[in-house]
């Protein structure tokens, strides 16, 4: 494991891309039973540098759920979308260190990026329920990559340092029974808006899920003036 990653920092960069050929949505290939999804546009093109999400799951699910919210509008918006699986149930710093998901994120990470060329004013980390909670401890521990973060009912945040200024986005359903939002993004939200970042929140009436609205809206706000 890279020592980096035992203390919340990610190693992956956008680079010079290698203009992989690959198109649609295909398996990451880097583990046999846990492993992730790409989606690449047809649209894309190696000279034009594209917006890109990773989304991360909820416990007990999978990248084929992480993925999902964003895959309808994906082609449209242009988007380069990765998803991967936590090793186990649910994230690493949920049971309490960075250790073996961030390793395999940052490999992930490593193998996208270097294929493709990233918009680096937008990368994003996205994620629902533990994702969420994951993407904002790791969001904020790297904000020196990552320049949006979009979490969507998230339970609390526990990055290991801040760093840069990543611009976030956050949702939470007011009947949330899940993670009630009472205890939950009512409380993060004021941290993070005294910790001095630029932050969206929204509020909806449902339970703990990503409306279609949100999804819009989160899109809206992430797309690159130029597209």
């Amino acid at each position: 494991m890279n020592p980096s990653t035992q203390t919340g920092y990610l190693s992956a960069r956008p680079l010079k891309p290698n203009h992989s050929n690959k198109l649609g949505l295909y398996p990451l290939n880097l583990d046999k039973t846990r492993d992730g999804l790409v989606f690449i546009p047809v649209s894309y093109h190696p000279a034009q540098p594209a917006p890109f999400i990773l989304m991360l799951h909820g416990a007990g699910s999978n990248s084929q759920a992480g993925i999902t919210p964003f895959l309808p509008l994906a082609e449209s918006q242009g988007l380069i979308l990765l998803a991967i699986d936590s090793r186990r149930q649910t994230w690493d710093r949920l049971r309490g260190t960075f250790s073996v998901d961030l390793a395999f994120m940052d490999l992930a990470l490593s193998q996208v990026l270097s294929n493709y060329n990233i918009d680096s004013s937008h990368l994003a980390i996205a994620g629902f329920s533990d994702g969420a909670t994951y993407a904002l401890s790791v969001g904020l521990t790297n904000g020196n990559l990552f320049s949006h973060i979009m979490a969507f009912s998230p339970g609390f945040m526990a990055p290991a340092g801040l760093c840069g200024t990543p611009r976030l986005f956050i949702s939470h359903g007011t009947e949330d029974q899940v993670l009630p939002i009472q205890s939950c993004s009512r409380r993060i939200v004021p941290q993070i808006q005294q910790a001095g970042y630029e932050i969206v929140y929204q509020e909806f009436p449902g339970g703990h899920t990503i409306p279609p609205h949100i999804v819009l809206n989160v899109l809206k706000w992430f797309k690159p003036p130029s597209s």
